[in-house]
């Protein structure tokens, strides 16, 4: 029996944001364990459809165990910057009447030391979400110039210390190349000389080494445009963000669509001309106080909610 471990984020409330039409079809697009899916299919009538699509193959495996007898579900393997082709071959283009993201990592694939996403338990430097495709953290962090390492540091993990770290990590892969977490938090540790109170030295510098391996951004950008295109008018997009980096993009993005047409100034031009595509439904909503005393993980979780219009 494969064991669901991971304590879903913003459950009812995102799929409460989710839900317009209980005969809908909509779209789990990070599956992970299931949370939320089990409570959107849990609220759909016999005519209601879901689709669930994860990069990871254990997601997979629970999802078709979990979901086995229910034929109003379907999972499918791939990256949810897929989900415009997924949705055409299901011939909804347009239909959809609802898009939920759940970014980030899944607690299994935090604790799990073999899949190489945790700096406190040693493992593989893996970090691929998708094992199946793509280089790995050691791949890249042996291959990776310094300036790149730098940059990704700097940009994706927000890291003050990015040049020093870089620069301890390719001295250090001269003398034995990285294979493992533990030799790469090592390396970070030393290399940090400004520890945050209560956060791992390495905390930013493997986020960063996960969003470049995992293409996080790139993907999150595509799947927000692709968005517009599947869902129907009155569909909804619920997106929840676990860093800064990730709210930012899906912000600016609510935001453009919320605008409309950029025209020049002096430009006459009706409000219903602009092309407007979204509208913000509410603001910005994160864990309660009783959520974070139960799983921490959610402290920094960020859910926003878009209906299109247009």
């Amino acid at each position: 029996m494969i064991q669901n471990q991971h304590t879903t984020v913003l459950l009812q409330e995102a799929v409460d944001s989710l839900i317009t039409d209980k005969s809908g079809f909509y779209v789990d697009g990070t599956f992970g364990r299931g949370g939320h899916s089990a409570l959107i299919l849990a609220q759909l009538s016999d005519e209601g459809h879901l689709l669930g699509i994860d990069k990871d193959l254990a997601a997979i495996a629970v999802a078709k165990e979990r979901f086995a007898g229910d034929s109003r579900f379907d999972i499918a393997h791939g990256s949810f910057a897929e989900l415009a082709e997924l949705i055409e071959t299901r011939s909804m283009m347009g239909r959809v009447d609802g898009v939920l993201l759940d970014l980030g990592v899944s607690s299994p694939q935090l604790d799990e030391a073999e899949r190489g996403f945790s700096f406190q338990n040693d493992g593989p430097l893996d970090m691929r979400m998708d094992q199946t495709r793509g280089l790995s953290a050691a791949e890249w962090l042996n291959t990776a110039t310094e300036s790149d390492i730098a940059w990704v540091l700097k940009e994706y993990g927000e890291e003050r210390f990015a040049k020093r770290m870089a620069r301890a990590i390719v001295a250090e892969r001269l003398k034995a190349p990285f294979t493992r977490t533990g030799h790469l938090a090592e390396v970070i540790k030393e290399a940090n000389p400004a520890w945050e109170k209560g956060k791992h030295p390495a905390t930013r510098a493997f986020q960063a080494i996960r969003i470049q391996v995992n293409n996080e951004l790139t993907d999150l950008e595509a799947v927000l445009e692709q968005a517009l295109r599947v869902l129907a008018i009155g569909g909804r997009l619920v997106v929840i963000s676990f860093h800064s980096l990730e709210d930012r993009v899906v912000k600016r993005f609510i935001r453009r669509q919320e605008q409309g047409d950029q025209v020049p100034m002096g430009v006459p031009m009706r409000d219903e001309q602009l092309n407007k595509r979204l509208r913000s439904c509410g603001k910005a909503a994160k864990a309660s106080d009783a959520e974070v005393g139960v799983n921490v993980r959610s402290r920094s979780a960020i859910m926003r909610v878009a209906e299109k219009i247009s």
